[in-house]
């Protein structure tokens, strides 16, 4: 990767901010401890490991930290756990028994709170429901839930029984439900009647519905369904029931925590990839919940009086591993919320942090951008004292963007860490440790302790200081994922091939002179907006998939808002009529097929696609073109230079 104008920016940028008298006074944890623990990770990063596994409830120690070779090793072998266990029952029976685990807040206002006695109940309950209903160890469970507190609920009964459960984003269609239902080969699907979002109803289970009509081999035993809005909906005798039914037929609502191997799958996440087709990760049991336990502790600097506020839904990686399995394995009080940042006025993440008195704040650099774009008088009238702590998740924070979220949401007084990590590692890789990192604005600064990350050039080699090259990760850590679901050649393919037993992350990255890393974003073709990764294979086929397209490339661009956004340029048939009202005829296809949050900016209907002589398309001339309106790379291997002045000149034309 050679430098551009992007990585000259940041070269620019020499602010740093160190954690205040303030804050280390009140700090959760001291500098100290987190010295010790840096010396020995440095020394010994399997000891240090080792000691962090302590910290969580086994039921059989381990005999081995670490065993096998990269890609396919097994952390904490011998080891006995439950995740459920040690999230809930130590709590449970504990003096945390009476303290609030999740307060919820709804769009409409509406306010639960479940204290860890309470959330306890509730998943040993639900539990014995999914046993009662066939349910077993290793068996699939599919949870299609808006963010409410029963998405919790229904991971860790799932947990609690050994099942593995995969989260699928109420944000997604019918299709995708379908597919990654299918591809797991789920037993159950847990819903709800339907969700909020902006004032409006999403049917939920209506979506359901029809993403099992078009599943042929009928996987699907059992759906479940919460009566969350109490709203009318088809219900198939036999397979269908309401959850609160099922609860009052139990005659046993106690159910004990299974004894797992230390390996045992926890979960499958779908994410994308650069082909068509999702990538369904696997995470294990202890070696996940070591690392998302850790870094939520260290990370977050975690009190018990905190109430900590990660904005991601469940759906994605950061709702899992910061949402629930790395607060609640703390003890810590969550704060979730379903709805959107800026319903019912631009004003309502800051009305909420004031009500609930949030004390650390996680989100996401768009939506940052969103704020900044709203005004600084929606937060100027709210309390935000309580803040203590702020976080960045989900893609690059540029510096306008950090020190903007410094100055007017943290009131120059809250440190920020910015993290980096992926689907794929499970929990956080690069970040500050707020009391003890020396800050820098749009830079991720280091790596977490036992975690060893390098960048390389093209041919295996570090880079020098300042040259941007891959990011990689060069020994195993525990929160890595365990291969792709029913397809470990891909899993080979994807994240081990380019550099022999390292981990590939698909990431830009350079490293300054005080050893800070900076992350510049996918080096391939996929693509971040709005914090979601998406393949843009998957949004082409999906354009594909319409009966008047013929061909389509789909490029990303800068975009001030979501960090990205997308650009489809497609072709159509010969018989294809072309009016006004295709271009959004299209991007609601795309809305269809994958979900709201895909749906390219701007879709382009063009006469030809830039090839070249063996017929791959040159997304790199589109990206460029799309950009800037302008192409300045090499076009020597295209077999129509014709093609290119065409579509520069219909670009023209739009502008």
């Amino acid at each position: 990767m050679s430098q551009n104008g992007t990585i000259t920016s940041y070269l620019d940028e020499n602010r740093r901010f160190l954690p205040s008298k303030e804050f280390l006074a009140t700090a959760g944890h001291t500098q100290s401890e987190f010295k010790h623990l840096q010396k020995l990770a440095s020394g010994d990063p399997l000891a240090f490991w080792d000691q962090m596994a302590r910290e969580l409830q086994w039921q059989h120690p381990w005999t081995q930290t670490l065993q096998g070779e990269a890609p396919f090793v097994r952390w904490f072998e011998g080891g006995k756990i439950n995740a459920s266990q040690s999230c809930l029952d130590r709590h449970a029976h504990s003096w945390r028994k009476n303290k609030a685990a999740i307060i919820w807040e709804g769009e409409e206002g509406e306010v639960v709170t479940l204290t860890y006695g309470q959330l306890h109940k509730e998943v040993s309950e639900f539990a014995a429901l999914l046993r009662s209903e066939g349910v077993g160890v290793g068996d699939r469970v599919a949870i299609y839930l808006p963010l409410i507190p029963q998405c919790a609920v229904a991971m860790l009964a799932c947990a609690r029984i050994g099942a593995i459960h995969t989260v699928i984003f109420a944000g997604f269609s019918s299709d995708s439900v379908r597919d990654r239902v299918h591809d797991s080969q789920c037993k159950m699907i847990i819903t709800a009647d339907g969700g909020r979002r902006k004032g409006k109803i999403i049917q939920l289970k209506k979506i359901v519905d029809d993403a099992l009509s078009d599943i042929k081999e009928e996987c699907v035993k059992t759906v479940l369904v919460y009566s969350h809005l109490k709203i009318d909906m088809a219900m198939k005798a036999g397979r269908d029931w309401l959850v609160s039914e099922k609860l009052a037929q139990l005659k046993n609502g106690d159910q004990s925590a299974a004894s797992l191997d230390a390996s045992h799958p926890l979960f499958i996440l779908y994410t994308s990839g650069t082909t068509g087709k999702p990538k369904g990760i696997i995470h294990s049991t202890a070696g996940y919940l070591t690392q998302v336990s850790a870094t939520a502790k260290w990370v977050f600097d975690f009190k018990d009086e905190d109430i900590f506020w990660c904005t991601a839904d469940v759906g994605w990686i950061t709702g899992h591993s910061y949402l629930v399995y790395g607060p609640l394995a703390n003890g810590a009080t969550v704060f979730m919320y379903e709805g959107a940042p800026l319903y019912p006025a631009p004003d309502r993440f800051w009305s909420m942090i004031e009500k609930h008195k949030v004390t650390i704040l996680y989100t996401a650099p768009t939506a940052i951008r969103t704020f900044m774009q709203s005004g600084d008088e929606h937060i100027k009238k709210h309390d935000l004292s309580s803040l203590r702590l702020l976080g960045s998740v989900g893609e690059p924070i540029n510096p306008k963007a950090w020190m903007w979220y410094h100055s007017v949401v943290g009131q120059d007084r809250c440190p920020i860490v910015d993290t980096w990590w992926q689907t794929e590692t499970g929990g956080i890789m690069i970040s500050p440790v707020p009391t003890m990192t020396a800050t820098t604005p749009g830079s991720a600064t280091y790596p977490f302790p036992g975690i060893d990350i390098d960048i390389f050039t093209q041919d295996g080699k570090t880079c020098e200081m300042n040259d941007g090259g891959y990011l990689v990760v060069k020994s195993p850590w525990p929160g890595m994922a365990q291969g792709i679901w029913g397809d470990n050649e891909r899993f080979l393919d994807t994240y081990w091939s380019k550099y022999p037993s390292v981990y590939y992350t698909g990431d830009g990255a350079r490293r300054d002179e005080h050893g800070n890393f900076w992350l510049m974003g996918r080096v391939d073709d996929v693509v971040n907006v709005s914090g979601h990764r998406l393949g843009t294979m998957e949004i082409e086929s999906a354009l594909v998939s319409h009966e008047v397209v013929a061909e389509a490339a789909v490029v990303a661009i800068d975009d001030e808002i979501t960090g990205q956004a997308l650009v489809a340029f497609v072709t159509l048939k010969n018989d294809a009529t072309r009016d006004s009202s295709l271009h959004e005829l299209l991007r609601n296809h795309v809305a269809q097929q994958i979900g709201a949050f895909a749906k390219p900016k701007a879709v382009r209907i063009v006469e030809a696609l830039p090839k070249t002589r063996s017929g791959k398309i040159m997304r790199r001339l589109l990206r460029e073109l799309a950009q800037s309106g302008q192409v300045h790379g090499d076009t020597t291997t295209l077999e129509d230079i014709g093609v290119l002045q065409r579509l520069k000149e219909l670009d023209q034309e739009e502008a």
